[in-house]
């Protein structure tokens, strides 16, 4: 279980303190949680305090009661909490079997890797060996990353706006591919997004908006009032 208690975050501009995260007060247990809400909100920026990215100016991080807060990204990974970039990393004579294996933290066989490919939707046979370069789309990298994350086999598993950046039939293979996750996955699995279809397939949706959580609760609470044209806030009272 994740907590956030009283979490904030500023930044200096033009020699102002700026607040991008308010005071946020959150619990995320085992299930598929999406954040969303508008642009410029806070979402990318509570997910990477989250991953130990950045650190918070106030409040605690607790992971299973342990506080988190002030340990790094590496720690916050070796604890037990993956983060999926917006746009995942290209790695020049790196191959994709590499990269599974460094995520899985064992010797992998061939077969091994290839599994977890399949788990995201690709023929394990065209890409085991392929090197992680600009030759891969970015649908394909996505879910290279989605099956390193699964390979991981984390507590904790963030995915920053992972339709960013892709077409609409590769959007159309993550969707099953998180909705698979979110069938057999142990876990904590937590999207930043505002895409309809991945709202749908949450358990719980958190809206957050000028730094503050304007509503939370599940699905069937809180997503048939975010497409009703008034603001988050109205339609969530």
């Amino acid at each position: 279980m994740l907590e956030l208690r009283n979490i904030s975050y500023q930044v200096s501009e033009d020699d102002k303190d700026k607040e991008i995260i308010k005071n946020i007060n959150l619990t995320l247990e085992d299930g598929f949680t999406v954040i969303t809400g508008p642009n410029g909100g806070g979402k990318s920026t509570l997910a990477k305090l989250i991953a130990g990215i950045i650190k918070p100016t106030s409040g605690s991080i607790l992971l299973d009661g342990k506080d988190i807060t002030n340990m790094d990204i590496t720690e916050h990974a070796k604890l037990g909490i993956s983060y999926a970039f917006q746009q995942p990393v290209r790695f020049k004579g790196i191959t994709v079997k590499d990269l599974i294996t460094l995520a899985a933290g064992k010797s992998l066989t061939t077969g091994e890797a290839c599994h977890y490919l399949s788990e995201v939707g690709l023929c394990a046979r065209d890409y085991i060996g392929r090197e992680v370069n600009a030759s891969l789309s970015g649908g394909e990298l996505k879910r290279i990353e989605i099956a390193m994350v699964i390979a991981r086999g984390t507590k904790v598993s963030v995915f920053d706006e992972p339709e960013a950046g892709i077409d609409l039939w590769s959007f159309q293979n993550l969707i099953q591919v998180f909705d698979k996750m979110r069938e057999k996955t142990k876990g904590t699995i937590l999207i930043i997004s505002h895409q309809e279809r991945i709202l749908n397939i949450a358990d719980r949706i958190v809206v957050l908006t000028d730094g503050e959580i304007a509503g939370s609760g599940s699905k069937d609470e809180i997503y048939p009032g975010l497409f009703t044209g008034e603001s988050v806030c109205s339609a969530l009272v």
